[in-house]
């Protein structure tokens, strides 16, 4: 049976964090994603998530200046890229989430090689740091349309990361919404990729809202995850057309629940 979690980064926009829980909770979910939770205390999320019965699942790394969306492939940001994980491993045991999406920046073509080179050295210091506290590092590639000069765009670099670094550990966060704006070949790639993912997101491609409309057949999706034993949550990463709420008949309307 598919797990779904509500990424209140991009659910109930026009609430602060804590009610975009009790939403989530009220909804049916039970287990929410986090972008930058960091300006509301770790201690007041953990005590909505008691309250609501919701599980913390991942939150992101800082996403460093403007236009630098992250830090961890940036050449001279090595220092704030491990203070950023640093941050993000002491939230999540302070309010227990239990991921942490590992941002890697913006990065111009030129310059890969020594960035990717970069982003390992760091990862392999995040990465043993998090695996002490029980963490998952998340590693997610982000489609050029929406996110031009970021550093990967596609799942076979960030797979090549994780073959290389090789720790239990560090996994791939399988964005079905990136992957079929960036790539397509979407079922194939949850097949190929399915021994080193750690979390699935959807929304709707083209539009990145609820993912009853666009290109992407999400029951074939789910079905997919299900023949391929995929045990963890999945992420509704999507922009509402409208209200967060009306617009959650999609589940009834793809024959799911939360």
């Amino acid at each position: 049976m598919i797990r779904f979690a509500a990424n209140i980064g991009l659910l109930w926009p026009d609430r602060p964090l804590l009610e975009r829980m009790r939403a989530a909770a009220r909804a049916g979910f039970r287990a929410v994603e986090m972008h930058f939770p960091y300006a509301v205390p770790a201690a007041e999320v953990a005590a909505t998530a008691r309250d609501e019965g919701l599980t913390l699942l991942g939150i992101n790394t800082a996403a460093g200046r403007s236009g630098e969306r992250g830090l961890g492939a940036l050449p001279g940001r090595e220092r704030d890229f491990q203070a950023a994980v640093d941050q993000s491993i002491d939230y999540c045991r302070a309010c227990g989430a239990s991921a942490i999406h590992a941002m890697a920046g913006n990065v111009p073509a030129q310059d890969y090689g020594r960035a990717r080179a970069l982003f390992l050295q760091n990862l392999r210091v995040a990465a043993e740091k998090a695996a002490a506290q029980g963490l998952t590092l998340l590693l997610e590639p982000l489609n050029p349309r929406d996110n031009p000069g970021y550093f990967y765009s596609t799942l076979a670099q960030a797979v090549s990361l994780i073959e290389e670094l090789s720790l239990p550990n560090v996994k791939l966060q399988f964005d079905v919404y990136h992957v079929g704006s960036g790539e397509g070949d979407v079922l194939v790639k949850l097949q190929k990729y399915s021994p080193v993912i750690g979390n699935v997101q959807i929304a709707a491609v083209p539009s990145r809202a609820e993912p009853d409309e666009g290109e992407i057949s999400y029951p074939a999706v789910f079905t997919r995850l299900q023949e391929l034993g995929y045990e963890g949550w999945v992420g509704c990463e999507y922009r509402p057309r409208a209200g967060t709420d009306e617009g959650l008949r999609w589940l009834s309307r793809l024959g799911v629940a939360l």
